[in-house]
């Protein structure tokens, strides 16, 4: 008799004390009855309804399949991420499958015993955002099929990563894209990005949460979807870095993943990732995480240094401007996730930031500040004896600094000088910019 083929499905979840469910294909944010963040919720009995060396079969085959949906790293795990997309559904610009990097003598220099670095700055627009916005667009695309007027744009508050996935996967979506973002804050490369695939910029007055407030109040008000990570579709494509680490590291799970933390949304994706692993049966443990944060926007870690009081902060200016957040939405489940992994937090100040960039750029990485931060952060960890010298450990996420290139003017620029960009004078051209990009919304 042929054995019966599961079938995957998913829906929403509230967070909240209502535990309500709904259909993917609502257009959701939040949950309507008592506006707590939502969850993609997985019919996990189907999951494990197919043995975990098939699992990984499969995994392997699509690797080397002709098939584009499986030459995304992404959608060759599509049964876990939005099982209820139809092929022509999916928004793809051939994200993910990204290199895992060894790094063996800056391993040596910061005494461990093995270090990787993943390097999503590999993704089409330079980051790991593209994993989750592919999933988060092609839901989108799936809702315009079924209602054609149920949305209007897309759109998303950023410090700059967001709104370039954004723009990028909206256009190649044929969709209208909104960015709003905190004047004077991006890098001239961070700001080119949304510009040049045509989404409406919009900069404001203001900072990230604030940004992320005002866009909050825009869609609700105008049909747009909002893009920000708060959406769990999104969590639902950054999971598959997770299994991504794990297969390149042959089927391993790293003793510890340190993740440049400012939103949170990445960190509790990972999280979220390796336990999908351990449902399915391809592993029985989980790795430490470290949450690693700039000091000038570390919210969670007074939090964490507070016995998990968490309490908002006014995030000051940082190198790491994408992860300037000081109202981050996902912490109070990223506190849970580092309580269930036995997780830390630590912080980089900005000469420690500049410093650990120097160094990665000493051993081939061309840095970008938030990798620095985790770099900082590992080697405070390993000189305090919190990670030992034997045990495996991942980065997550590495991108280029050619992002970034301002940091190094800075750093080989005589005092007194300006710098361009993240905080320069560019972005103050975004106002004259903003009204030749047109849409109706």
């Amino acid at each position: 008799m042929t054995p019966t083929v599961p079938t995957f499905s998913a829906r929403f979840r509230c967070l909240g004390a209502c535990g309500g469910e709904y259909p993917l294909t609502e257009v959701l944010v939040r949950c309507p009855a008592c506006d707590a963040l939502l969850d993609v919720c997985h019919d996990e009995t189907a999951w494990q309804a197919r043995r975990a060396e098939d699992w990984r079969t499969l995994l392997h085959a699509r690797a080397i399949s002709a098939d584009p949906l499986d030459q995304s790293g992404v959608w060759a795990q599509r049964e876990w991420v939005l099982p209820h997309l139809l092929p022509s559904d999916i928004v793809s610009l051939g994200e993910g499958r990204t290199p895992l990097v060894t790094m063996p003598v800056l391993a040596k220099k910061l005494a461990c015993a093995s270090l990787h670095i993943k390097q999503c700055g590999h993704n089409p627009t330079g980051s790991f955002k593209d994993l989750g916005m592919t999933a988060l667009v092609s839901a989108v695309s799936a809702i315009a099929r079924q209602k054609p007027s149920a949305v209007s744009a897309i759109a998303c508050a950023s410090t700059g990563d967001t709104s370039a996935a954004l723009a990028a996967y909206a256009a190649r979506a044929g969709m209208k894209a909104i960015v709003f973002l905190p004047k004077g804050q991006l890098s001239d490369e961070q700001l080119t990005q949304p510009l040049a695939h045509f989404a409406l910029t919009c900069a404001l007055e203001t900072d990230f949460d604030g940004c992320m407030a005002l866009v909050a109040q825009f869609c609700q008000r105008h049909r747009v979807f909002l893009a920000n990570s708060m959406n769990p579709l999104r969590i639902e494509g950054q999971k598959t870095l997770a299994v991504e680490i794990f297969l390149q590291l042959g089927g391993v799970v790293p003793d510890w993943v340190i993740v440049p933390s400012g939103n949170l949304g990445h960190l509790t994706a990972l999280g979220k990732g390796f336990a999908l692993l351990r449902t399915i049966g391809l592993t029985d443990r989980l790795p430490r995480l470290c949450a690693a944060q700039a000091a000038a926007a570390a919210p969670l870690y007074r939090a964490y240094r507070d016995q998990w009081n968490y309490q908002p902060v006014v995030a000051q200016p940082t190198l790491a401007s994408a992860i300037r957040i000081g109202a981050p939405v996902h912490v109070h489940k990223a506190i849970a996730l580092l309580q269930a992994t036995q997780g830390v937090v630590e912080i980089a100040s900005e000469p420690e930031i500049l410093a650990a960039c120097t160094q990665g750029d000493q051993h081939g990485l061309y840095t970008d500040p938030h990798t620095g931060v985790a770099l900082a952060a590992l080697a405070k960890l390993t000189h305090s004896g919190t990670i030992l010298p034997s045990e495996r450990r991942a980065e997550a996420p590495a991108s280029p600094g050619s992002g970034f290139a301002c940091v190094r003017c800075r750093a080989e620029k005589p005092a007194g000088q300006p710098a361009r960009g993240a905080g320069g004078d560019r972005a103050g051209d975004l106002a004259p910019l903003a009204p030749s990009m047109t849409g109706v919304f």
